[in-house]
């Protein structure tokens, strides 16, 4: 019974997440909530990230656990011990880590349609996006064939580090610099659901804790890397600044239901 009522509670949070995401938007908020890092200066006209070393420590430092995990006994002493306490605890498994690792990532897109409007226009977030995915791809991909780690569950060699949690932490580091100036909150929420994602691939016996560590390390390094590299990629590809809007209008008639998105270049 507790069990299906949990599942109702994710479900039903899930399906609301972008809800409450736009209803964000129309509190009024005290500026000084605005940013949770002043350490991070954008420049207006080119668009310019400044990385600073306090920024790098808490990626770095799970990203330094998780391979720690494939090194030390020690660190693989704590994984076995996590599982078999998981595992003691788990009577059925949630499918949901699948499709929440792609939220936050895309509630940019629907806080931007519904007239929220964040740091860059869609197609240099769209750079931005595309740069850090591709970032993050490549650099899993690699460190799952060179360290060759089984997964708990003992199907595959390719556990270390964990994709669904990189994906997670791209979307949300990707929420924060894009709203982080307009509300603390829309990364919080973006970051509680990657933190949702990376529990699920444990309690689901998918991944070791270092795995999931390391992948919220790497997600949230690659996309501070793409914006920082952001300004090199738009001179290289020739993308001029540019104004858009996008709509969302619903459709409501006897016959059918319904949303259209409009975007204006």
């Amino acid at each position: 019974m507790r069990l299906c009522k949990l599942k109702h509670i994710v479900t039903t949070n899930f399906l609301s997440f972008h809800l409450v995401l736009i209803c964000i938007a129309f509190i009024d908020l005290n500026s000084g909530l605005a940013q949770i890092d002043s350490s991070i200066k954008f420049d207006n006209q080119e668009d310019t990230i400044k990385i600073t070393k306090n920024q790098l420590i808490l990626p770095v430092s799970l990203l330094g656990f998780g391979v720690a995990g494939t090194v030390y006994k020690e660190f693989k002493g704590v994984n076995l011990e996590i599982r078999e306490e998981v595992n003691e605890h788990v009577t059925q498994k949630f499918a949901l880590d699948n499709t929440i690792q792609y939220v936050p990532m895309s509630s940019v897109y629907a806080l931007n349609a519904f007239g929220v409007r964040g740091k860059h226009n869609f197609v240099d977030r769209t750079v931005i996006l595309a740069s850090a995915a591709t970032t993050m791809i490549i650099t899993t991909q690699l460190l799952k064939r060179w360290t060759h780690v089984q997964r708990p569950d003992g199907s595959t060699f390719n556990s270390f580090p964990s994709g669904h949690t990189a994906t997670a932490f791209v979307g949300a580091e990707f929420v924060y610099q894009e709203y982080k100036d307009v509300s603390i909150y829309y990364g919080l929420s973006a970051y509680a659901i990657a933190a949702g994602t990376g529990f699920l691939r444990i309690y689901n016996n998918r991944h070791w804790v270092t795995d999931v560590a390391a992948g919220a390390g790497i997600g949230i390094l690659c996309t501070k890397f793409s914006y920082w590299i952001f300004p090199k990629i738009k001179n290289l590809l020739g993308i001029k600044n540019q104004k858009t809007q996008s709509f969302i209008i619903p459709n409501v008639s006897i016959s059918e239901k319904g949303m259209t998105f409009m975007l204006r270049f």
